[in-house]
């Protein structure tokens, strides 16, 4: 069992920055895909970032390339999401996941360990 624990979240006005960090509750990186995901009310939860070690694979949905950045520390089992030039459109109560399979994938059905949420609001 994982127990994820995700932090960083809060208000920040469209075109700033925030950092999520997720700490795992043991090692994963070794093995795992770490993945972030968010939601909004009504809305499936969406894909936006995931990275597997071993391969050295990052994933980025097109909406958050180029202003996201995926990273971890395997010191301190965490893992991070820079998130930079923020936007109205990417406020949601943000998740991280943990995929024990070493196939970096979008989908949030194959992901097995998943952290409470923490919301990242941007103001316009």
């Amino acid at each position: 069992q994982v127990q994820l624990v995700e932090s960083g979240g809060g208000l920040v006005q469209a075109g700033g920055s925030l950092r999520l960090s997720c700490a795992a509750s043991r090692r994963t990186f070794s093995t795992y895909t770490m993945g972030w995901f968010r939601q909004t009310p009504g809305k499936e939860r969406e894909f936006v970032a995931a990275i597997n070690w071993s391969s050295g694979r990052t994933l980025y949905a097109d909406s958050v390339k180029g202003r996201f950045t995926i990273s971890g520390d395997n010191a301190k089992n965490t893992v991070y999401l820079q998130m930079n030039s923020l936007k109205s459109e990417d406020t949601a109560v943000y998740y991280c996941a943990a995929d024990r399979a070493m196939v970096v994938v979008t989908t949030p059905n194959n992901y097995d360990y998943w952290g409470q949420g923490t919301q990242v609001t941007v103001s316009s």
